[in-house]
């Protein structure tokens, strides 16, 4: 195994994001869309949270992704982005090393972590992509 092998290895450059200002059902609509489960949030090209289809889940009892759509549409037009991402982010770099993210992810409840220049998204890493990674190795 790669010891010192950089995240910018495993995470995927080509993210789909939102701004803070757009709609919580223009996130359902991306995950939707694209079968993913988390979106980094921006305000403007910095970012500034992260928001999960598992956010989006506990605010509808997930009734969203089982087509059962209902007065779960309400919550997603009453509430922002803003008000249901995390904000308080960690980030990794791109020349991190992946043993530093799997421990990251071993510590914290976080399952995917914006990989950062600066305050400027670079790409985004998740579980998955560090499971992958180590089934790769064996």
């Amino acid at each position: 195994m790669k010891k010192r092998e950089p995240v910018s290895t495993i995470m995927t450059t080509n993210v789909y994001t939102v701004q803070e200002n757009e709609t919580l059902q223009d996130v359902v609509n991306i995950f939707r869309k694209h079968k993913i489960r988390h979106i980094p949030v921006l305000s403007g090209n910095k970012i500034s949270g992260m928001i999960s289809r598992t956010d989006i889940n506990r605010l509808t009892f997930g009734a969203l992704f089982d087509n059962q759509e209902g007065s779960e549409e309400a919550i997603l037009q009453i509430l922002s982005i803003a008000q249901v991402m995390t904000s308080k982010l960690k980030s990794v770099h791109a020349d991190d090393p992946i043993k530093e993210v799997a421990e990251i992810f071993a510590k914290e409840e976080f399952h995917a972590l914006p990989v950062v220049e600066g305050e400027i998204l670079r790409g985004i890493v998740t579980t998955t992509d560090v499971i992958k990674y180590l089934l790769d190795q064996y």
